[in-house]
Order: structure tokens, then C-alpha cells, then sequence
């Protein structure tokens, strides 16, 4: 009972906190807005009389969308990352292990460079480029990891993971020698931004996240016997091979359509699941939820920096998280050594 009440407080906090940072993005930006007119507007957009004042559209056709694309690739990534890293048992995996992020990005650098213009709806050729390249990086990678290791190693994985990266940095720098007055925009993009997001890229993230989020979840307890070695796992009645080809596959769908509509954000899926066991401890069915509400806040919270530190100008998303989670994950590895010292 005790367990009980102490994960139910964790789960309000958390709920209540969300609330809170998704308040303080909305309300603040280059052009603050009091917390009541934002209530004012969103009670009126739910009743479907949505006001068309430059409150109205500032809340609900540029910053809405993207509090929510914030959220949910925050969410997103950080759900990866703790997949990653217990399924790899190693603590430097996030969602772009396997390079499929790089696929994206490599991608979406094509579509900038030659001027890809075909569009899905409001998704721009951008995002369905990358979208492709991730598919496609996802297929190659985990084809040539299997023909080359039926198990699935954690090694083989690994190691082509690194060099299909190295590959894609190749191809990108390569893209960006020949991209002209493209340039800017091409390392804007790589380096994460969310300033030309919409309700379609809400709608791509939000499915992506519940379907993808659906395989992952039911995994918790599976991941919790990869800890004791995949051979334990194996007695234990766990697939191991069957596990790893649908988590991966999963993550690296799910971090794929976060690339295509954010670029690269870094250190999100690698810094709050270490911040998140600190919380709730390493078992991934409390660890899980932890990270999609951690990942979720902190990437609001560093958009947030992004267009208000330096406002009108606004930062590359991707640097805030860069300068955050590697100063966070200093300290964390810091702690940790000298808890080991001690012991």
C-alpha cells in the first residue's frame, strides 16, 4: 500500500508539473502572454469559436503547435533512449544508436539542397524525405546486422550503428560542400528547430508516439530481465532476438519521425533517463512513464530558452540541449564515481 501511494504521488507530481511547464511555454515568448487571456483563448478554441486577434493566432497557430511538437518529441526521444539503453545494457545508447537519425537527417538535407518539393497535406517534402531516409537506414541497418549475426549481438549492433553514422557524416558534410546559399539553412535544420512546425506535424508526432509508444511500453518487464544478461533473459522465457528486432524497430521509427519534423536534437534520449532513475529507480515500469514526462518538460523547457534567451533572434534548439545534457551528464557521471568511491 505504501508502494502504492508513493508511485500514485510520483505520477500526480509529474502530471502537475507538465501542467505547469506546458502553462509557462505557452504564456511566455517574444511576445508575452498573460495567463489569462491564454485560458480565454483556449476555452474559446475548444467551444469552436477560436478569436482571431493577434493573441488568438500567436496561441494557436505558432505557439500551440509548438509547445505540443515540443512535447511529444521530448516524449518521444527520451522514451528511445531508456528502450536503448536497457535493451543494450549500455548506458551511452539513445534512440540514435543505429544511426537512423542520421538516415533523417541526411534526408531532409537532400529535399533542402535540390529543392524537393513534393508535400503530403501540410508535410513538407522536408519531413518526408526524412521520413524515407529513416526507413530505409532502419531496413539496411538492421538487414545487415542480421545477415551478419543472426543473434543480434549487442556488439554487431553496435558497431554498425557507428559506422552507418560515420558513413551518413560523410555524406551530409558532403551535401554541405556543394549546398551554396543553402548552407544556413541546412545546418540550421541539423542542429534541431522547431520554428516552422504545424498541426500536421502535431497529428504525425502524436500518432507516431501512441503507436509506437504502444510496442515499446508492454516491453517494461522484458527489459528488466535484459539487466541480468541476455542468457538469464533467455531461462526466463524472454524472445531476446524477436524482442530486440521489434524495440528497435519501434525506436528507430519513432526517433525517424522526431528527426523529420525537429532535425537533430541531441542528448534528450541519453541525459533524462539517467535523471529519471535518479527519481523513480531502474525498473522500467515506473522508468518508462518517468522518461515520456521528463523528456516531455525538458524539451518544452529548453524550447522555451531557445526563443527567448537571445528573442527576436532565436538559438537552434539543438544547442540548448547540447549545453544542458552534456553538463548534466558531467555531474551525473561525477556523482556516480564518487558513489562508487565511497562504496
Amino acid at each position: 500500500m505504501r508502494n502504492l501511494r508513493g508511485r500514485t504521488g510520483i505520477i500526480l507530481a509529474g502530471l502537475a508539473l507538465t501542467g505547469l511547464v506546458f502553462a509557462l511555454c505557452l504564456c511566455l515568448g517574444s511576445v508575452p502572454i498573460a495567463f489569462k487571456d491564454t485560458l480565454d483563448v483556449l476555452r474559446s478554441a475548444l467551444t469552436g469559436a477560436a478569436r482571431e486577434d493577434y493573441i488568438g493566432v500567436i496561441l494557436l497557430r505558432r505557439r500551440l503547435p509548438r509547445v505540443l511538437c515540443a512535447g511529444l518529441i521530448g516524449a518521444s526521444l527520451s522514451l528511445s533512449g531508456a528502450v536503448m539503453q536497457g535493451l543494450l545494457r549500455n548506458s551511452l545508447a539513445d534512440g540514435s544508436t543505429l544511426g537512423v537519425s542520421s538516415g533523417a537527417s541526411l534526408g531532409a538535407a537532400v529535399a533542402i539542397v535540390t529543392g524537393f518539393g513534393v508535400t503530403m497535406g501540410e508535410l513538407t517534402g522536408t519531413t518526408l524525405m526524412a521520413i524515407l531516409f529513416a526507413g530505409v537506414s532502419l531496413a539496411g541497418v538492421l538487414g545487415l546486422a542480421y545477415a551478419l549475426d543472426r543473434s543480434l549481438s549487442t556488439q554487431t549492433i553496435i558497431l554498425l550503428g557507428v559506422v552507418y553514422g560515420m558513413l551518413v557524416s560523410a555524406l551530409l558534410t558532403l551535401l554541405i560542400t556543394f549546398s551554396g546559399e543553402k548552407l544556413r539553412t541546412i545546418t540550421f535544420w541539423t542542429m534541431g528547430s522547431l520554428a516552422s512546425v504545424n498541426w500536421a506535424n502535431v497529428g504525425l508526432l502524436l500518432g507516431a508516439f501512441l503507436l509506437f509508444g504502444a510496442v515499446l511500453l508492454p516491453h517494461a518487464p522484458a527489459l528488466d530481465l535484459f539487466a541480468l544478461g541476455e542468457s538469464r533473459a533467455v531461462h526466463l522465457g524472454v524472445s531476446v532476438r524477436r524482442t530486440k528486432v521489434v524495440c528497435m524497430a519501434a525506436v528507430c521509427a519513432l526517433c525517424g519521425v522526431c528527426v523529420s519534423v525537429g532535425g537533430g536534437i541531441g542528448f534528450v534520449g541519453l541525459v533524462t533517463p539517467h535523471m529519471a532513475r535518479l527519481v523513480v529507480g531502474p525498473s522500467h515500469k515506473r522508468l518508462l512513464p518517468a522518461c515520456i514526462v521528463g523528456g516531455a518538460n525538458f524539451l518544452m523547457l529548453c524550447d522555451l530558452a531557445a526563443r527567448t534567451l537571445f528573442s527576436p533572434r532565436e538559438l537552434p534548439i539543438g544547442v540548448i540541449t547540447s549545453i544542458i545534457g552534456a553538463v548534466v551528464f558531467i555531474l551525473l557521471y561525477a556523482k556516480r564515481g564518487r558513489d562508487d568511491a565511497d562504496a
